[in-house]
């Protein structure tokens, strides 16, 4: 199926479809061991410790593949995020300064796993993870997609999809940024991603949903997958088709 079909398969009812994916025995038995276990835990060496419980955190930030580095975790969350000295800022990345905000031990200490936004919040974005993950498997473009749709909002400025390799990926494919572009200085990286977007545009649900558009097709083309079937009526000049439509102005 193509990346745009799909996409839209999950998103017409995103809600119907991260119920689904909540449900699931794996992910319902996770969530329900998190709800039950994380207001037991009292300080950063009992949430590291537990296995269980920093592997669903971490995932739910997006940080699943740091489940073994614990002690840069633990300096993480002992450091917090009070000053641009401590390490989840200082390591650029918006999904250590998320996951130190949410786990604020450093501010909060021992009740930190009482507060209402280390629980459900968690489980919600826990299932969203899952959710993106699963669509990878068959498709990593929708996956892309789905994280942008999630993520893109959030960013301030180009710098800000210039430094998350997956906001990148959709962006450079949509405006068909060469790879050579990455050989320029970072300023002249994000003056020609300003000079072909604006940054206001990714929180405009139709401008973020006509980018993503513009992104399943030409990654299609890239791959040589099939044409959506809207495009496959005009047989072999789908691709011809898609085109016709990618040339249309950005916002337009």
């Amino acid at each position: 199926m193509d990346t745009l079909t799909s996409y839209r398969l999950v998103t017409r009812d995103l809600s119907r479809s991260l119920s689904t994916t909540a449900k699931e025995k794996i992910v319902a038995n996770d969530s329900k061991y998190y709800l039950a276990n994380i207001g037991k835990v009292t300080s950063i060496d009992q949430f590291v410790g537990n296995g269980r419980l920093l592997k669903f955190a971490l995932t739910a930030f997006g940080l699943g593949d740091m489940t073994t580095a614990k002690g840069l975790i633990k300096k993480v969350l002992a450091e917090g995020v009070g000053s641009s000295t401590t390490l989840a800022n200082k390591l650029n990345d918006s999904r250590y300064v998320a996951f130190a905000k949410a786990f604020n031990f450093a501010q909060n200490g021992a009740a930190t796993t009482q507060a209402d936004a280390v629980r459900q919040p968690v489980v919600d974005a826990y299932v969203r993870q899952q959710l993106e993950t699963e669509q990878g498997v068959d498709n990593p473009a929708v996956q892309l997609a789905l994280y942008f749709q999630r993520q893109a909002p959030t960013v301030k400025s180009a710098y800000g999809l210039l430094a998350d390799a997956s906001l990148w990926k959709v962006v450079k494919t949509a405006f068909d940024f060469p790879d050579a572009m990455a050989n320029a200085p970072i300023a002249k990286q994000a003056q020609a991603v300003n000079a072909r977007l604006k940054i206001a545009d990714l929180s405009d649900p139709a401008k973020l949903d006509k980018l993503l558009r513009t992104f399943a097709i030409k990654y299609d083309i890239a791959q040589n997958m099939p044409a959506a079937p809207a495009l496959q009526l005009f047989g072999a000049g789908g691709t011809d088709v898609s085109m016709s439509i990618l040339s249309l102005k950005y916002g337009g």
